[in-house]
């Protein structure tokens, strides 16, 4: 491994830096220092060392013992956004989807307002092809730029992502560090209006100041997983110090001090009680990585 530019921490906990706030240690986290640092670093890693990119932490359950490898972590010199043309954004993937939104509505870009619903980086939601409110990240992605697990960078095409409902082909490993967005000219005044309105019906049907990991099952064809998840009698249900939220069944929420190991075994008997009550197999659109309990990290 080399000595890179950026912040590299061994043994670093991973609880602090994800919504949940349970977890284990990463075995390394990698801070890079820019584009060029990353490409370095992981070009120089073992073959074998795996490599996770971690944005904001929301929407991932971080298992009690712990990620081996090594996470990546995009800072402050990720997070720039800016104008490309009157219509185009070019954003770190370090970026929050609020900033991304709010940048577009100062510079009257509409079509980018669902992105201030996202609660992740841009690296996040290219990755999984975030989306709300009728709108999804394959709709308004031009293009993004990747460091792949080789330490090569690539700029890849919506095409070449081949994306589907919360899913998207990107290699395992890779690191998105830029994207570009194109929307459609707008007045900045409608733009925060659609963006007020998007902010008041998530606090109005989301458990928004909790330890949670946003939506937790993909929304089967035809259905809403939180209707699957309340007609199967799971609303409010615990188990240690996790509970399906009262709020929205579709959010699991740390109410006392859970662990990983308690709100992933929670969201396995909700999945369990869906499929006795519908037929129906709920898929996680929660991220779960890393090893269990006892397991642990070297």
């Amino acid at each position: 491994m080399i000595t890179p530019r950026g912040r590299l921490t061994p043994h670093a906990p991973l609880a602090p830096l994800v919504w949940f706030k349970a977890g284990g240690m990463a075995q390394w986290l990698f801070e890079p220092a820019d584009c060029e640092d990353l490409m370095a670093f992981l070009a120089g890693l073992a073959a074998d060392v795996p490599v996770m990119a971690l944005g904001l932490g929301s929407n991932l359950i971080v298992r009690d013992g712990g990620v081996p490898g090594v996470v990546v972590r995009l800072g402050k010199s990720f997070a720039g956004v800016r104008a490309c043309d009157p219509v185009t954004l070019e954003c770190g993937g370090g970026a929050s989807g609020v900033l991304v939104s709010s940048t577009a509505r100062d510079l009257g870009i509409a079509g980018l307002e669902f992105l201030r619903s996202i609660p992740g980086t841009v690296g996040g939601f290219v990755r999984m092809n975030g989306g709300a409110y009728g709108a999804e990240v394959k709709d308004v992605l031009v293009n993004c730029d990747a460091v792949l697990r080789s330490g090569q960078a690539v700029t890849l095409s919506v095409g070449d992502l081949c994306y589907a409902y919360r899913h998207s082909d990107l290699a395992e490993g890779a690191v998105v560090v830029a994207a570009r967005f194109r929307g459609r000219p707008g007045e900045p005044s409608a733009i925060q209006a659609e963006m007020d309105r998007i902010a008041a019906a998530r606090e109005a049907s989301q458990p928004l100041r909790t330890r949670t990991g946003g939506s937790t099952f993909k929304n089967p064809p035809g259905h809403k997983a939180w209707e699957l998840v309340d007609q199967a009698g799971c609303r409010g249900l615990t188990l240690g110090g996790a509970q399906v939220s009262d709020k929205h069944t579709n959010f699991l929420i740390n109410v006392a001090d859970a662990t990983s190991a308690e709100i992933e075994a929670l969201g396995e008997l909700v999945r369990d009680k869906v499929r006795a009550a519908s037929g129906i197999d709920l898929q996680w659109e929660i991220k779960r990585v890393g090893l269990k309990a006892g397991q642990g990290i070297a």
